[in-house]
C-alpha cells in the first residue's frame, strides 16, 4: 500500500534577496506549510497587518523579494521502489532542491507537481528547499520573450496575464495588491512499490432512473509481468476489471439501479455516496485506493432558439432551475487561511440567503476540494470559470502548455462533485475583444479565443463530457453576435452601477444575467477594526484606501441622487449607501425573477470579500452580513411576491420556485402614511404553479394614487409580502419614526420587540455597533403603525457577552435618512 507522509513540520522562511526598501529580518523565520510569506511574517510580528489602514502600500517589497522555504526531515522508509515528492500547490515561480540537488522548477499556481526523488533521498536526515522568485519579474521575462505577441490589452497594469497565478493578487477594483508567495497547499512524500493510481476521471451520470459511473483510470509504475485489478464500488455495488500486463490506462463502468437523486437545495435532498476505486495486485494486495463522495444527478444547458432569441437555462434532473446566484471570489487574499470551517460558514450563509448557485469567478482559483464538498453537502450548484479574467491572454509558449496542464488537472479533480454543473471559458474577455477597443491594440495577434473556443472545449470533450461548457461570461452563443446581448446567452449589466440609476435594471430582460452589482461599505464594526482614522469619514485616508474602485465613492453618492438627500454625517453616509445597495439589487432581482421563464438566472456580484473593503459584496471581509445579505434573502425566497410596472400600470407577480403549487389568498391595500386603508382588493385563491411566474391584475383604485408623496401599496400572499411606494424617498412624506421597544434576555440571545407608532420603512438594527460579535436575524423590515415585529440578536461567541446592553441608538430607518438634509 502506498505510504503518504505530510511534510508540515520544522519549516523556516528566509528572505534571500530583494529591494533595499525591505526591513531587516532574522535569517530564519518560523514558517507554516501550507502558508504564505505574508502570513508567516505576520505571525512572527515582523510586519503590520496588511489589511489595516494603508499598510498594504508599505508591504509591496514582499512580492518583489526572493524567499526560501526550508525543512529538514528524517527518512527511514527506503524499502519502496518509488519515492516521490508531491506538491499540491506552489505559489508560484519556484525552484526546488533536495539535499542540494535541483529536482524541478514550477511556474503555475493552479496545478500540482510530482518529482521522483528516490535517487536523492538519504537514510536519516534530508533537507528540502523551495525558493520562490518574484512572480512579476517572471511575467516580465515571458512578456519580453514573446516580443510583439505580448502587446495585449488588460484592465489592470502589470505582467499578470503572462503567468498562471491568481489574478486578483495583483489588485482589483475590490482587492488589494498583495502579491503572495509560498507553499499554499500540502507537501507529501509518497513511498510505493509496484504500481499506484494516477489520474482518476469518474463520469457520474443519471438517465432514466439509472445511475452510471464510468471510470477512466491511469496507473503508474506498471511492470509488464504484473497483472493488476481495479475495483469500483458505490452504493453497495462493485465492478472489477483487469488491467492487461503492460497497460497503464483502463476505462470501466458500474450501473446503479434507481439511486437516490442529488438535488439543489429547496428541490430535494442531497444524498452522497462513497465512490471507491482500489488497485490490487494478482495476490489481492491493495496497492492504492482513491475515495471521494459523489452524487447522481443529470445536468444540461438549454440554449435553444425561441421567439425571444436563444435560451440560457440550467436543467437539473430534467427540471429547469432559475439560478438565484452570487459570484464567489477567493475568501481571503491569503488562501491557506480559508479553512474548511470558514468554507462551511460562508457557503451556509449563501444557502441561508436562499442562494442556489455560486459562480466561481475566473480571476481567482479553481476552488478547493473543501469548497466543493461543502457545496455538495449543502446543495448549492457551482459554475466554475476557467482562470481568465478581464484581459487578453497570450496563446504562445510557455503560457499555452501551462493553461492546458492546469485545465486537464482541474477538470479531472473536480469531476466527482455533483454540485459542479457548468464550466465557463472566461470572464469578460470576449466582451473586451468586441467592445473595449482591444482589436485596435491586438490586430491579428491571438488573444485567448483559441483557449475558449478550441482548447478548453476539446479538453472537456476528452475528459468530462457530462457537463455543459460555455465559452465566456458574457457571451451570446456565437462570435457572429455581439457578446452582451440580453436576448441571447448570458449577459453582464454594469452600466447601472457605472453610469445610470438602478431603475435601469427594468430596461433589460436578459435570458440570464451572470453579473450585476452595486457597491456599499462594510459594516461599521469591520471599519472600526481595520481603519484607525481619528475621524472616520467617507473620504478619510483609511476609509478611502479601502475603496479600490475608480471613482467608487463618487458613484455611491451619484447613486443616491433622486432617491435620498445627500447624507450629512458619516453614520448617515454609511447606512444610506448600504441601504441603497440593498434596494438596487433587490429591485434588479425581483424584476428578473418576474420575467421567468424568459429570464432564468440572476447572479449578483458578489457574495463575499477577500479583505475589509467597500465593495459589491453581501458579506464583508470580516464575515459580517451587510444589509444586502438580508435583501438577497428576501428577493431570492422560493415564494416571491413582487409589484412590477407592466403595460403602463402596476401588476402583482407571484413567483414559485418550489416543487408544489402555491395556492393561497392574495390581498393588496393602498394605504396612506398614517396606515389608513384607502382601497383594498382581495382574490380568494391565486394559483401559482410550480416553477412559474403568475401575473395578478390590479384594479385602478389600487394602482392610482391620490397623493404619491403619502401613499404606498402593501400586498400579501401567504407569508410573502411586497411593497410599492409611489414616490422616491426624498419626495415621500415620511413621519419621524416613532416606536416602542421592549428588550428580553433569553438564554442565548437578546429578543427585541418593536411596536410601530408610525410607519417604519427599512427598519434596521445595526447590532454590530453594539458588539462586534452581535448579529440580528432580520433587517430592512417595513412595519406599519400598530404592528409589532420581533428581532433576535445572537452572538458568534454563543452566550450573551458580559456587559452587553441593547441601545435603541443602533436602530436606523429609511425615514431618518430621507428626512435628513445635507
Amino acid at each position: 500500500m502506498i505510504v503518504k507522509r505530510r511534510l508540515t513540520d520544522n519549516w523556516t522562511l528566509t528572505r534571500v534577496a530583494g529591494p533595499s526598501t525591505a526591513p531587516d529580518l532574522p535569517n530564519q523565520i518560523a514558517a507554516s506549510v501550507p502558508g504564505t510569506v505574508h502570513t508567516d511574517l505576520l505571525a512572527a510580528h515582523l510586519i503590520p497587518d496588511p489589511y489595516l489602514d494603508v499598510n498594504e502600500i508599505a508591504l509591496d517589497w514582499i512580492g518583489r523579494s526572493v524567499w526560501r522555504y526550508a525543512t529538514d526531515f528524517d527518512c527511514s522508509n527506503q524499502d519502496h521502489d518509488h519515492q516521490e515528492l508531491v506538491f499540491e500547490g506552489l505559489d508560484t515561480v519556484a525552484d526546488i532542491r533536495l539535499n542540494g540537488q535541483v529536482i524541478g522548477s514550477t511556474r503555475n499556481m493552479n496545478r500540482s507537481y510530482r518529482f521522483n526523488v528516490a535517487a536523492l533521498l538519504r537514510e536519516g536526515r534530508n533537507r528540502l528547499e523551495v525558493d520562490f522568485l518574484p512572480v512579476e519579474d517572471y511575467g516580465a521575462e515571458v512578456r519580453a520573450e514573446l516580443g510583439s505577441a505580448a502587446e495585449i490589452p488588460a484592465n489592470y497594469p502589470g505582467s499578470w496575464p503572462f503567468v498562471r497565478k491568481m489574478a486578483c493578487n495583483f489588485g482589483w477594483d475590490w482587492g488589494p495588491t498583495l502579491i503572495t508567495a509560498g507553499i499554499w497547499k500540502p507537501v507529501t512524500l509518497e513511498s510505493w512499490s509496484g504500481a499506484r493510481l494516477g489520474t482518476v476521471r469518474p463520469q457520474v451520470t443519471l438517465a432514466g432512473g439509472l445511475g452510471r459511473v464510468v471510470a477512466d483510470v491511469a496507473v503508474h509504475g506498471v511492470a509488464t509481468e504484473h497483472e493488476l485489478s481495479l475495483t469500483i464500488s458505490i452504493a453497495g455495488a462493485q465492478s472489477t476489471a483487469t488491467l492487461p500486463a503492460g497497460s497503464d490506462q483502463i476505462n470501466f463502468s458500474l450501473d446503479i439501479e434507481n439511486p437516490k437523486i442529488w438535488w439543489p437545495h429547496g428541490l430535494g435532498d442531497q444524498p452522497l455516496y462513497d465512490l471507491d476505486i482500489t488497485l490490487t495486485d494478482k495476490a489481492g494486495t491493495v496497492l492504492d485506493r482513491w475515495t471521494r463522495k459523489t452524487g447522481f444527478r443529470s445536468v444540461r444547458l438549454d440554449t435553444s432558439q425561441d421567439e425571444h432569441g436563444s435560451a440560457f437555462t440550467i436543467i437539473v434532473n430534467d427540471v429547469p432551475v432559475f439560478a438565484r446566484g452570487a459570484n464567489w471570489i477567493p475568501d481571503d487574499c491569503f488562501l491557506p487561511r480559508v479553512t474548511p470551517e470558514r468554507y462551511a460558514t460562508r457557503i451556509s450563509q449563501a444557502r441561508d440567503a436562499n442562494i442556489n448557485l455560486l459562480r466561481v469567478w475566473g480571476g481567482g482559483i479553481y476552488e478547493t476540494r473543501e469548497f466543493y464538498e461543502t457545496c455538495d453537502r449543502l446543495g448549492l450548484l457551482v459554475w466554475q470559470d476557467f482562470l481568465f479574467a478581464c484581459s487578453a491572454y497570450p496563446e504562445n509558449e510557455p503560457v499555452r502548455s501551462e493553461v492546458e496542464a492546469e485545465a486537464r488537472e482541474n477538470v479531472a479533480r473536480l469531476m466527482p462533485h455533483p454540485s459542479l454543473i457548468l464550466w465557463n471559458g472566461n470572464n469578460e474577455n470576449i466582451w473586451g475583444y468586441f467592445d473595449w477597443g482591444w482589436q485596435d491594440v491586438l490586430g491579428n495577434r491571438p488573444w485567448g479565443a483559441g483557449y475558449y473556443l478550441d482548447l478548453l472545449p476539446k479538453i472537456l470533450a476528452e475528459t468530462d463530457p457530462t457537463r455543459p461548457y460555455w465559452p465566456g461570461s458574457p457571451y451570446s452563443g456565437s462570435m457572429d453576435l455581439a457578446p452582451n446581448l440580453p436576448s441571447h446567452g448570458c449577459m453582464h449589466i454594469w452600466d447601472v452601477w457605472n453610469d445610470v440609476g438602478y431603475e435601469t435594471y427594468r430596461d433589460y430582460i436578459p435570458r440570464f444575467c451572470s453579473e450585476f452589482g452595486w457597491q456599499a461599505p462594510p459594516t461599521l464594526a469591520t471599519i472600526k477594526e481595520t481603519v484607525r482614522d481619528n475621524a472616520p469619514a467617507s473620504d478619510s485616508p483609511g476609509v478611502l484606501h479601502h475603496q479600490k474602485a475608480t471613482l467608487g465613492n463618487d458613484k455611491l453618492l451619484r447613486g443616491l441622487e433622486g432617491w435620498f438627500p445627500p447624507p450629512s454625517t458619516f453614520e448617515d453616509w454609511h447606512f444610506v449607501t448600504q441601504l441603497n445597495q440593498a434596494r438596487a439589487i433587490k429591485l434588479g432581482i425581483e424584476h428578473m425573477r418576474s420575467h421567468r421563464p424568459v429570464t432564468m438566472g440572476a447572479i449578483v456580484w458578489q457574495l463575499n470579500d477577500c479583505w475589509p473593503v467597500t465593495s459589491w459584496a453581501a458579506i464583508d471581509g470580516a464575515g459580517r452580513k451587510k444589509p444586502l445579505w438580508y435583501a438577497l434573502r428576501q428577493a431570492y425566497q422560493p415564494h416571491l411576491l413582487t409589484i412590477q410596472p407592466r403595460d403602463d400600470t402596476l401588476k402583482a407577480i407571484a413567483v414559485n420556485e418550489t416543487t408544489l403549487f402555491w395556492r393561497v389568498p392574495f390581498m393588496i391595500e393602498r394605504l396612506d402614511v398614517e396606515g389608513k386603508v384607502l382601497a383594498s382588493h382581495k382574490v380568494w385563491r391565486v394559483l401559482c404553479d410550480r416553477f412559474e411566474a403568475t401575473e395578478i391584475e390590479l384594479p385602478a383604485e389600487i394602482v392610482t394614487s391620490g397623493d404619491p408623496s403619502r401613499e404606498y401599496l402593501r400586498a400579501r400572499m401567504g407569508k410573502a409580502e411586497a411593497f410599492w411606494f409611489f414616490a422616491k424617498d426624498k419626495d415621500f412624506d415620511y413621519p419621524n419614526p416613532e416606536f416602542d421597544c421592549r428588550e428580553e434576555r433569553l438564554s442565548d440571545r437578546v429578543r427585541v420587540t418593536i411596536t410601530a407608532r408610525t410607519l417604519l420603512r427599512d427598519f434596521t438594527i445595526l447590532a454590530d455597533t453594539l458588539h462586534p460579535d452581535a448579529e440580528v436575524d432580520d433587517m430592512l423590515a417595513t412595519i406599519l403603525p400598530g404592528e409589532a415585529r420581533v428581532f433576535d440578536i445572537t452572538f458568534g461567541v454563543g452566550d450573551i457577552p458580559g456587559g452587553f446592553r441593547f441601545d435603541p441608538a443602533c436602530i436606523r430607518t429609511a425615514n431618518t435618512v430621507a428626512r435628513s438634509a445635507g
